[in-house]
């Protein structure tokens, strides 16, 4: 019998995945707080949109499945600068700021889409003053959902779409 295949499973990602449903309209932050000494520490972000053939939904949690589902292609990369890069709110206590800009995925969506399913993949990543270096990055999957002013249709007929 197959079960629930959830996107951390899918993508081959750790524990530290979070996957969300949201409209491209959305922006929101969260802060990290990593209690110690941030000194010397360096934070970055990105994000890039995939393209899933077929999502099917838990009936009952409305959790997306991703047990059938294959990435058929991708957007361009995004690096996150400017007002929305990560920002360390107090370095001596370790917390920082970390933005999911709005608009992270600009192009159509089928309205209640269960075909060709935009998915933003959106990266924070730190690197500590440690020798060596250690680097860690925490990931959030948006599933993104039609809304009023979000074209209707293909995100496949995008021009920036490549199909992998």
């Amino acid at each position: 019998m197959a079960g629930v295949l959830t996107f951390d499973q899918y993508v081959g990602g750790p524990d530290e995945m979070v996957i969300e449903q949201a409209f491209p309209s959305n922006q929101r932050s969260v802060v990290y707080g990593f209690d110690q000494d941030v000194s010397g520490w360096t934070f970055e972000a990105d994000y890039q949109a995939l393209v899933v053939d077929s999502v099917s939904f838990n009936r009952y949690t409305g959790e997306p499945n991703f047990a059938n589902s294959s990435v058929i292609g991708y957007f361009p990369k995004v690096d996150i600068s400017g007002a929305n890069e990560p920002t360390v709110i107090n370095t001596t206590d370790g917390t920082v700021k970390v933005t999911f800009p709005a608009q992270m995925y600009t192009g159509a969506v089928y309205p209640d889409a269960r075909s060709n399913v935009v998915v933003v993949v959106f990266s924070f990543t730190w690197t500590d003053a440690q020798t060596p270096a250690q680097t860690t990055s925490h990931r959030w999957a948006f599933v993104q959902a039609w809304e009023p002013d979000v074209a209707v249709g293909n995100p496949v007929d995008e021009a920036d779409y490549t199909a992998i």
